[in-house]
């Protein structure tokens, strides 16, 4: 028995010394434990910058600066001394790493690095791109959304606030934004509402709208998808301008729109003495509003994503969007509120303004399905609306000789938007186009001008083809569902002159409207928050990181961007 228990002991002994509660940590993935930046100085070096978390550490001896001369190899600092089971005594870095790069140096950097954690687990070698410009540009010309990143990764949350709050204010009387204005004046005028209640409806609604556009931010950046394709799906844009329309008919009569008797019998307790217009309803608008905003793409969304997307950093990362869509709607607050009080009381006219803002909501029930309907359908569609609308006015109108002409011209201009969808137009401003029989052949020139690819093997044999050529490229970042892609298409690289000032480029069309492995792939190669982007390839074979461009732009902007990123080489 004694040495039964002896052997029991022995056979125990080691699952016993073992805790079975004992859980392995968890490591944070290579590129949020270790957050490299980098951006050009006043002087025009490169500073490259590794954000090191808690934790975790650089061993000196792996960082490679493949592409550099050795005399424009960066100065390391010194490193502090460490033991590990990997490369036994070893110098690394800990929490921060700065390195400067002399302005002298041009071309692709391939950084090559790597990291451990305290806690026993040692990362791949990692390798990171990066362009060095054909020349040194000072820090003014660093491309917008990486240049807010970088500032993002280095300002403190109090500024970076304030910095995004300020921009959304500037964004605030873009078209991206205006759509919001008749939403919003909507419910707070056409529901008579008193001057506190204005605030307050408009408050919820702002408030509302930006927290709806920096959650949606954020879960895109963590998914890796694309904000724009999300919000661009089908049932969603159905659902939106449906929405609508039921929005709508009340403002004509066609029914009351109320809740159930018994919780609306329990609201109106909790809210009597207050009139005009219902707070649930405002926050039901203002996240509307969000989600009609997110597929406008901008270089501060787009740098707020990309910080998001380097860093991992969520929580800053959503309250800087929270900070640009409260910049964007502060404005909108204002002019309706304070507008308010110089329209005349409540009255008759009431009638009037319920009507017009039915109309309006008909027409946001249009803008929501512009990416879905076919352009001569839209073109009909938006023909009869405007004839809808003058002969409504017209009843008010055409007592008062000044005005009188307002609904006729509507009328009449509806009427030619009808006539052109009948004939397949698709332009608002030039309805007739198709019986000059000029519009599709510009279209399909400046269709013809592009090779378009959907596969990252595809790209990389139109650059490396155009690398051999010593040519340039442009990379148009191009969706169906992205109305400013389209609206660059026809009147941008539709014009002869554009098309003449690129005969020398290599224009490949990056087509990313399907959700799919390659798309994303294609988005991820350079950090593209969604289209409409364009990238410039030197003839080298590397991107002016520096001069892309973001969102929607005019023909005079991008001739004039174009021409100096060719200037700079």
């Amino acid at each position: 028995m004694r040495v039964l228990l002896l052997f029991l002991t022995f056979l125990l002994a080691g699952p016993l010394q073992a805790n079975p509660f004992e859980t392995k940590p968890d490591f944070l993935p290579v590129n949020q434990a270790f957050v490299l930046t980098h951006d050009r100085q006043a002087d025009g070096q490169m500073r490259l910058n590794f954000q090191i978390k808690d934790g975790y550490y650089l061993y000196q001896k792996r960082l490679k600066f493949d592409g550099l001369a050795p005399e424009q190899q960066p100065q390391l600092p010194p490193a502090e001394n460490h033991h590990d089971e990997f490369f036994g005594d070893s110098a690394v870095y800990r929490h921060q790493l700065q390195l400067l790069i002399p302005a002298t140096a041009q071309g692709q950097l391939r950084l090559g690095w790597q990291g451990c954690a305290d806690a026993g687990l040692c990362y791949p070698p990692q390798t990171t791109a990066i362009d060095l410009g054909g020349q040194a540009m000072p820090a003014s010309d660093q491309a917008t959304d990486q240049a807010l990143a970088s500032d993002l990764q280095q300002a403190s949350l109090a500024w970076s606030l304030l910095a995004f709050f300020g921009l959304g204010l500037l964004l605030a009387f873009t078209p991206c934004s205006l759509p919001m204005l008749p939403i919003l004046a909507g419910l707070v005028l056409g529901n008579g509402a008193s001057a506190r209640r204005g605030w307050l409806l408009a408050g919820v609604y702002v408030l509302s709208m930006a927290l709806v556009y920096a959650g949606l931010g954020v879960v895109a950046a963590l998914l890796g998808a694309s904000l724009q394709a999300w919000l661009q799906q089908p049932w969603l844009l159905g659902s939106l301008a449906a929405l609508f329309v039921i929005l709508a008919l009340p403002m004509f009569g066609a029914f009351e729109l109320q809740l159930p008797a018994a919780l609306r019998d329990r609201l109106d307790r909790a809210g009597q003495g207050t009139r005009g217009g219902n707070v649930y309803g405002a926050a039901l608008l203002g996240a509307l509003s969000g989600l009609l905003m997110g597929p406008c793409m901008t270089a501060p969304l787009a740098g707020a994503l990309l910080y998001i997307a380097q860093s991992g950093d969520v929580l800053q990362g959503a309250l800087v969007l929270f900070s640009l869509g409260l910049g964007m709607g502060v404005p909108l607050l204002l002019l309706v509120t304070l507008g308010n009080r110089y329209l005349p009381r409540p009255g008759a006219w009431m009638n009037l303004v319920k009507g017009l803002f039915g109309f309006v909501f008909l027409a946001m029930a249009l803008y929501t399905l512009r990416s879905l309907l076919p352009a001569p359908l839209l073109l009909a569609l938006g023909g009869a609306w405007l004839i809808a609308l003058a002969w409504a006015a017209w009843p008010a109108l055409h007592r008062l000789p000044a005005l009188r002409a307002i609904p006729l011209l509507g009328a009449l201009w509806g009427g030619l938007l009808l006539v052109g969808a009948a004939a397949g137009g698709d332009d608002l401003w030039q309805p007739l186009q198709p019986f000059a029989g000029s519009g599709v052949q510009s279209a399909a020139k400046a269709e013809d001008a592009f090779v378009t690819v959907s596969q990252p093997q595809d790209l990389q044999r139109e650059l490396d083809a155009a690398k051999a050529r010593g040519q340039w490229v442009m990379l148009d970042y191009y969706a169906d569902w992205c109305v400013s892609c389209k609206v660059m298409e026809k009147q941008v690289f539709a014009r002869p002159d554009v098309l003449a000032d690129l005969a020398s480029v290599h224009l490949v069309r990056l087509d990313v409207t399907a959700d799919t492995p390659a798309s994303r792939e294609l988005l991820q190669r350079y950090q593209v928050p969604g289209p409409p982007s364009l990238i410039w390839i030197g003839p080298e074979g590397d991107e002016r990181r520096a001069r892309r461009i973001t969102g929607e732009v005019d023909a005079a902007a991008f001739k004039q961007h174009w021409a100096q990123t060719r200037s700079q080489g």
